[in-house]
């Protein structure tokens, strides 16, 4: 079990959407927070027409038998409000219910129920924490030989007196979710159950959240009851530094707009959410050097050349300057000088680099095996920041799109 790698995971999920760009009270998408994953208060979930729910369910297959054991830990943020009338913000404290060691045979006979609940704190003052608690329902059942269908229900049970969204997200669970780990067991992917179980895996139903095998790829010992869509075995990508709340966005983006922010922008960001203050300061202490980590690192592809191209601009540099592939008929290597003739007019920068002069940065190779020449436009004065892989500096042609400009047996190029 890769516990390390599980946390990073679960806690992307925890903070998914907590706070979003531009990372301040006065942006409207963070006046209406709190979207994955809430139980609210069954009395206020009653009374909506919408997707809220005081409750959700989580069920999966596992194969195991008598010495089988289950571990559960519910996890979720307990919203707490700071300051009061117009400069009210609403911040969160980490909570999780965790209820261990219990074997499948017991739980098929007899339910697991267990209640929480969670103190109320700081009322009347700068700081507002409302009552809240709960309930868990975990059971089992043997649905062929030695394979069980795992259920767990958790529910709102806090009581609601003021019925208004915020009053009841202070009784809520927000972005609540479970980890579930085996023990002399193991659990069937709910994704991609194998075909003799795939009737049995159909029959599971799971509201609010699905299950999702997480850990080392191969690994079937936990899940991840998941409010926001995953496939099996997510990650988190190595090159990220920490959080930005939204682990489905990129992290370049995010962080080049961050730091162009201005002054006064920064300063309400700092003002906002200790978070947001943290992601701010790590950002503008980090080298140049990792933005470059961010960009361009592509997986599980290679190029018609066999270079793993997993990164790159590292592949490059291992690759030998006088090797060349061969697209749409034309040797093509990196350094070469190119003449552009965009084919497709997609887009102004189709008709603004017709006919410029370029160099090739690299040979890359998408999903779908297509091969796409990078290139730096030769006089761009902003060259160098191509050459760094930074966007709106490089740009893909197809072979067809690109002309070679020959070279004179001197060596010298020459431009017709």
């Amino acid at each position: 079990m890769n516990s390390e790698l599980v946390d990073k995971i679960a806690r992307a999920v925890l903070y998914e959407g907590y706070i979003l760009y531009p990372y301040r009270t006065s942006a409207l998408k963070n006046r209406q927070r709190w979207n994955f994953g809430v139980l609210y208060p069954e009395a206020w979930a009653i009374g909506q027409t919408g997707s809220d729910r005081s409750y959700f369910q989580m069920e999966c297959l596992a194969l195991g038998g008598a010495h089988s054991h289950l571990n559960v830990t519910l996890r979720f943020l307990q919203v707490v409000e700071r300051g009061a009338g117009v400069q009210c913000w609403q911040e969160a404290i980490e909570g999780s219910v965790p209820i261990h060691d219990l074997s499948f045979d017991a739980i098929v006979s007899n339910p697991h129920r267990e209640e929480f609940s969670f103190p109320a704190a700081g009322r009347g003052g700068a700081y507002r924490q409302e009552f809240l608690e709960g309930e868990v329902e975990i059971r089992a059942v043997l649905v062929q030989d030695a394979v069980f269908r795992i259920s767990v229900r958790v529910r709102n049970t806090a009581a609601l007196e003021k019925f208004t969204r915020d009053e009841a997200l202070l009784r809520s669970l927000a972005s609540a979710h479970a980890v579930l780990t085996v023990r002399d067991g193991e659990f069937v992917s709910q994704t991609d159950p194998p075909d003799p179980l795939r009737e049995a895996a159909v029959g599971c139903e799971n509201v609010g959240v699905w299950p999702v095998l997480v850990g080392e790829e191969g690994a079937h010992d936990m899940l991840l009851g998941s409010p926001i869509i995953l496939s099996d075995y997510p990650q988190i990508a190595p090159e990220s530094s920490g959080d930005l709340f939204d682990g489905t966005e990129i992290d370049e983006i995010l962080s080049l707009r961050i730091l162009t922010m201005t002054d006064a922008e920064k300063a309400e960001m700092r003002q906002s959410d200790e978070r947001a203050k943290e992601i701010l300061d790590r950002l503008e202490a980090n080298p140049a050097e990792h933005l470059m980590q961010l960009h361009g690192a592509i997986r599980g592809m290679r190029s018609q050349l066999g270079i793993d191209l997993r990164n790159a601009s590292s592949a490059w540099a291992e690759a030998p300057q006088s090797t060349s592939t061969r697209i749409s008929g034309i040797d093509v290597k990196k350094g070469d000088r190119v003449r552009l003739r965009p084919g497709k007019r997609a887009d102004i920068f189709d008709t603004l680099l017709d006919g410029r002069t370029a160099v090739v940065e690299a040979i890359e190779q998408d999903y779908e095996d297509n091969v796409h020449v990078a290139v730096v436009i030769e006089d761009d004065p902003g060259r160098d920041l191509g050459e760094m892989r930074q966007a709106g500096h490089r740009f893909f042609f197809s072979g067809s799109e690109i002309e070679p400009i020959p070279s004179d047996s001197s060596g010298c190029d020459i431009d017709l």
